[in-house]
Order: C-alpha cells, then sequence, then structure tokens
C-alpha cells in the first residue's frame, strides 16, 4: 500500500466531497471511492436504519441493495449489526463469509448466493450523531487485509463528516423553504379574509391538526389553490 499516494487521493476525495450539491450526490461519491480507494472492495454502500426498517443508500452495485435487503427481511447480518448497534461495534471485518457464521446463521449462506466472499462494515459517526454504516463486499474470501481495514476506516471517518454537513445543509435548506411557504400561504389567507397575522397562522394550525396533514404540505396547498 502506498500511503502518500492514499493520502493524495483521500485529500482529492475530501474536496470533491465539499463539492457535492446534495446528500444523495454526497453519498453516491463517498461509496465510489471505497471501491476505488479500498484494496478488495469490489462494491459499496450505505445502510441506515429507521426503526428496524433498512434503507440502502448509494449502492455501487446491485449486490449491495440484495444484500441489504436480505438483512433487513431477516433482522441479522453484519451491516445491519453495525447499523442497529452503533456503540457495540464500529469495525467488523468478516475475512471468509464461505465458511460457518453462527453469529448471522440465516444471513450467510444467502449471502453466498448473492456472491459475498469477505465484508467490511464501519460505523458512520461523529461526536453528535450515528449515521449508518459503510459497507465493503468482495467476492472472493480473504479480499481484505488489515490495510484496507486502516484505509476503510480513514475513508468512512471523513465520510461521516461529510454526511453529516450534507444532511445538516439538506434540513436547513428545507426548513427556509417551508418557512417560506407558510408566509407565503399565510399572506393569502390575510389577504383574501382579512385575517391578522396570528389568525391566519391559526387557521394553517388548525386545518393541520384536523385533517392531520403536515403544516408544510397545507401551506403548499394554500399556495397551490389560493385557499383551503
Amino acid at each position: 500500500m502506498d500511503w502518500g499516494r492514499f493520502a493524495e487521493q483521500m485529500a482529492s476525495m475530501a474536496r470533491d466531497l465539499l463539492a457535492q450539491d446534495s446528500v444523495g450526490g454526497t453519498l453516491e461519491r463517498i461509496t465510489a471511492s471505497a471501491v476505488e480507494l479500498v484494496e478488495g472492495c469490489d462494491a459499496a454502500g450505505v445502510l441506515t436504519l429507521r426503526g428496524r426498517k433498512v434503507e440502502s443508500l448509494a449502492p455501487t452495485h446491485q449486490l449491495v441493495s440484495d444484500s441489504d435487503r436480505l438483512q433487513g427481511q431477516l433482522g441479522e447480518g453484519p451491516c445491519f449489526d453495525a447499523a442497529s448497534n452503533p456503540h457495540v461495534e464500529r469495525i467488523l471485518r468478516i475475512a471468509d463469509l464461505t465458511g460457518e457464521q453462527k453469529r448471522w446463521p440465516a444471513y450467510a449462506p444467502q449471502a453466498r448466493k448473492l456472491g459475498v466472499g469477505s465484508m467490511m462494515g464501519f460505523l458512520l459517526y461523529t461526536e453528535d450523531e450515528d449515521l449508518g454504516a459503510l459497507n465493503l463486499y468482495a467476492h472472493e474470501p480473504g479480499a481484505f487485509t488489515t490495510t484496507s481495514e486502516t484505509a476503510g476506516w480513514l475513508l468512512a471517518s471523513h465520510a461521516a463528516v461529510a454526511f453529516s454537513a450534507a444532511r445538516t445543509q439538506a434540513q436547513m435548506e428545507a426548513a427556509v423553504a417551508t418557512r417560506h411557504t407558510i408566509g407565503e400561504a399565510m399572506g393569502i389567507l390575510m389577504g383574501a379574509h382579512r385575517l391578522t397575522e396570528e389568525q391566519a397562522f391559526d387557521v394553517l394550525r388548525r386545518y393541520s391538526q384536523q385533517e392531520n396533514i403536515k403544516l408544510h404540505e397545507v401551506a403548499r396547498r394554500v399556495c397551490e389553490q389560493g385557499t383551503l
């Protein structure tokens, strides 16, 4: 492993991550970088959990999506464990998935049928939040070495910061857009019905509660239709 070259590639990746304009673009650059930079890696993806529901993000190959879906259906597997138990294991390397796996008796044999020989998983986390797991796949057993593990861990550390920043930016932009839409809807109601600002907001709020529709969706309808 040429660590000098690897450092240059990591620096280039970090710049690319900052240049992405969406969470999806950031994640796609992360998983593509894993395949490019980590020795033995044939495919990569990010697995997140919402409750017990698996989400497969930015998979580089169909193998990743199939593996994530399988783990979600079975409720077990290396990536599922990494994402659901963030304080237990932050790095997981399975040298040979073709042998007996007592820990994942249902997942392992089906993963072999998908063409998985070995795997690594890295928890994506910052000081404030756990973001899921970056998972690396190889077709051959024994494809990942301690060097691969170190490279994957370094990449995952950069990835977690970039992922968190991209998600925060997206949330901020969504919040600004929501406030703007609500304000526009209030203005429409105030002009149409001679309401005060407080009264207009109360109309939106009560309609949202009565119809069980999110406030920003109620506001969007007012903006599009001119009325409730």
